[in-house]
């Protein structure tokens, strides 16, 4: 399963110093991996995905995160350097998710 979305990079307050950026999945994709995912997400729910922005491919995991009801990906530095991405940028998001339902 692909989802492609379009989202806002953005630094997580609790750790702002660190610069660790994401972004939010689609509220209507993330009902679709968590429907999917059910019972098969380990104790705090991440979801293994493989992710493309720009020409840069990498595997990583989504985690849910309540307050924004949704989904969230993180975006390492690697990626952000090798696209020429910052917070506030928006970006091209393709995600396949690799977890296998239950």
């Amino acid at each position: 399963m692909d989802i492609v979305f379009d989202a806002e990079l953005w630094v997580w307050d609790a750790r702002r110093a660190d610069t660790w950026t994401f972004v939010s999945l689609p509220a209507d994709a993330s009902d679709e991996i968590s429907d999917l995912t059910e019972g098969s997400r380990p104790g705090f729910g991440s979801v293994r995905v493989r992710v493309r922005v720009g020409a840069t491919t990498w595997t990583t995991s989504v985690f849910p995160d309540k307050a924004r009801g949704c989904y969230v990906l993180p975006v390492k530095r690697a990626v952000r350097e090798a696209e020429g991405l910052h917070p506030g940028d928006t970006t091209a998001v393709t995600l396949e998710v690799l977890t296998r339902p239950a």
